[in-house]
């Protein structure tokens, strides 16, 4: 199963992260539309993540804590062709718990992705993926985490404890 840290924060000036995070990046940008559809699951978190490219998705199944700041995901990933179909079944047997839509601009820094996210309804985010090697711990992708939320200048106050999806519901709650 793969791995990794991960750190989400939002963000009160994207532009201005986005050039602290150019001036450290290796790779990038690409920028992806995606759509995440969330399917009800007994354990963790499953969602078919559709690519503004006509045609293709990914099935993420993931587990995480939800807490503020490093915490360690692990994760499965399927890729289809077939995504409406594979979306129907899924929603026939699962139900669909909900779907986030965002604009994600993607950079490089090391073993770390950074997430530039727009997420419709909820705002401006980063979200730092310290890919695990086999080799590693989750302390030293913690540390990795750590540094690079230093390097970039994210307050500890914005730190976030949940998915996106989680506060896509919150906002609905009655």
């Amino acid at each position: 199963m793969n791995r990794n840290v991960e750190i989400k924060a939002r963000v009160a000036d994207l532009a201005a992260l986005e050039g602290r995070v150019k001036g450290l990046a290796d790779e990038g940008p690409v920028v992806l539309e995606q759509e995440d559809v969330f399917f009800h699951c007994p354990c963790g978190r499953l969602k078919l993540r559709r690519f503004a490219a006509a045609g293709r998705a990914e099935l993420i199944a993931y587990d995480r804590p939800d807490a503020s700041g490093p915490k360690q995901s692990q994760y499965i990933v399927h890729r289809t062709d077939d995504p409406d179909g594979l979306c129907d079944t899924l929603t026939r047997a699962l139900g669909v718990r909900g779907v986030v839509r965002k604009r994600r601009v993607l950079y490089g820094i090391g073993q770390t992705r950074v997430h530039l996210d727009h997420v419709e309804g909820l705002g401006e985010f980063v979200e730092l993926e310290v890919v695990l090697r086999e080799d590693q711990d989750v302390d030293e992708g913690t540390i990795i985490a750590c540094e690079l939320i230093r390097r970039l200048d994210i307050p500890d106050g914005q730190l976030l404890e949940t998915a996106y999806i989680d506060m896509i519901e919150a906002q609905t709650a009655p």
